[in-house]
């Protein structure tokens, strides 16, 4: 699959490298060569971003949840607050993009807001934001809540969450800053403005206390793939991570997740797809499978089988290790939280007749993202072959190994893309957005002109801003 004259070259294609502990696969911290504990430390994830960084991709991602996850008695479960980590990654790289994971049901617009602003100044224009909505009667726990809120009125109050902090970045005009010593003007106060939003769930006066970022505002970015999260992702994401295990899924995601930003308003190479992949990189493929079985090996069936089944929101004893899933399981519609990723698992195990031990198994590496096993260059090819075929923009690497996954990855997948012509062979950038060749947003408060545009947006209502920097529904 190397390049060839009748194969004219394609734009680049995006690589993230999403760092999850010692790997993404459960039973890598059993292995000989993992850190024992990395939870709370800053060395090993500066050590993976100097890895990523080395090989030119274009960002790093840390997930985050406002509860604890697993069973710590298993596996290390221990998270840094994302935001403050990448600070310190931010201090030992030059270019790579630096992304977190915030949740908007449990978080306030301003202080995330303020948080990811800083970030982008701290880095000099790499920081994004993973948009989530969090399910979980646990989580909800945490926020004095007994359960948590409704699918749907989740989505609300995130694009309210995204409108409200969209405003209070831009609610300083970026020509802001004179900093004019012989004048003693600082700031001309004009151009720094409150944002008087009143709507459904927040009302935030602003302005924001920090002038705006490098980038405008941080690269936003998504990761749910039911019908709400795709209709969110269409209309604010510019970068989406999602889970799909065949090309022919992945395509059709691919497709609709284009159509719908195309009938919001939106050019669709405005939005990168990054389906997930868990590589297993071996010298021959033999090996690589090895490697994946010796990692299988190694997870504890029982605890294994209670994480699938709250999954499945089902009891444990209803799951027979040896045994397909039973019948008579919940339905997507029954299910309020991560539903693209419920159904997914139990259609993986439908189509392919999985026992749930086996099922076990092919979720230890990735939790529903596809793991593939085989030397570098048939992982370079399946990256190439998904990207022609138009079912991904890029790829979010899930090592199931760190360091040594993710290591592999770069010095031996990534010079195949970039012999191929599919990957960059240096940065030509300097922030996220230019990485994956997205513009610099426009003030949607402050006009090009440098009139203030106050009097066109009123309390509460964010579309005619929003459709500015080319993020809603055309009117």
């Amino acid at each position: 699959m190397s390049p060839t004259p009748d194969r004219p070259a394609r734009k680049p294609l995006h690589l993230n490298a999403f760092l999850m502990s010692v790997g993404h696969h459960e039973a890598a911290w059993r292995l000989p060569e993992s850190p024992a504990t990395t939870g709370t430390g800053t060395a090993h994830y500066q050590n993976l971003a100097r890895i990523a960084e080395r090989g030119k991709l274009d960002s790093v991602f840390l997930a985050d949840s406002p509860v604890q996850h697993g069973d710590p008695g298993r596996r290390p479960v221990s998270k840094l607050e994302p935001t403050v980590l990448l600070t310190a990654l931010a201090a030992v790289t030059s270019h790579i993009g630096l992304i977190a994971t915030a949740s908007t049901s449990y978080n306030e617009p301003f202080n995330l807001a303020r948080r990811f602003n800083s970030l982008d100044h701290v880095s000099n224009g790499r920081a994004g934001w993973n948009i989530v909505t969090t399910a979980g009667a646990d989580a909800a726990r945490n926020f004095g809540l007994d359960d948590t809120p409704l699918h749907r009125e989740r989505y609300r109050r995130a694009a309210e969450f995204v409108d409200v902090a969209t405003k209070l970045w831009d609610s300083w005009a970026d020509d802001a800053v004179v900093a004019d010593k012989e004048a003693g003007v600082h700031a001309r106060a004009d151009r720094v403005r409150p944002i008087g939003h009143r709507g459904e769930f927040f009302r935030v006066d602003g302005p924001l206390n920090v002038e705006r970022s490098p980038q405008g505002y941080p690269l936003l970015v998504q990761a749910g793939s039911s019908e709400d999260g795709k209709d969110f992702a269409a209309r604010y994401a510019e970068a989406v991570f999602t889970a799909q295990q065949t090309l022919e899924e992945g395509t059709a995601f691919y497709k609709d997740v284009k159509r719908r930003a195309l009938a919001f308003g939106r050019d669709p190479d405005g939005i990168k797809i990054l389906p997930g992949i868990v590589p297993v990189i071996g010298d021959t493929e033999a090996e690589a499978r090895e490697l994946d079985a010796e990692l299988d090996r190694l997870i504890v069936p029982e605890y294994a089988k209670r994480q699938l089944a709250q999954r499945l929101r089902i009891a444990p004893d209803d799951l027979d290790l040896d045994a397909e899933l039973p019948e008579d399981i919940p339905t997507e519609d029954e299910i309020e939280g991560a539903k693209s990723r419920y159904t997914l698992i139990v259609e993986l195990a439908r189509r392919e007749r999985l026992t749930v031990r086996q099922l076990i198994g092919r979720l230890g590496g990735g939790r529903g993202h596809r793991t593939f096993a085989g030397t570098a260059e048939q992982i370079a090819d399946t990256i190439e072959h998904w990207y022609v075929s138009g079912a991904a923009d890029g790829f979010n690497i899930m090592p199931a190994v760190l360091p040594s996954g993710l290591e592999a990855f770069v010095d031996r997948v990534v010079p195949i893309l970039q012999e191929r012509g599919l990957f960059r062979t240096e940065y030509t950038g300097t922030t996220l957005r230019e990485h994956y060749g997205l513009p610099r947003p426009a003030n949607r408060l402050f006009d090009t002109a440098g009139q203030d545009t106050a009097g066109q947006d009123t309390a509460g209502q964010g579309a005619a801003g929003h459709e500015a920097a080319g993020l809603v529904e055309a009117r």
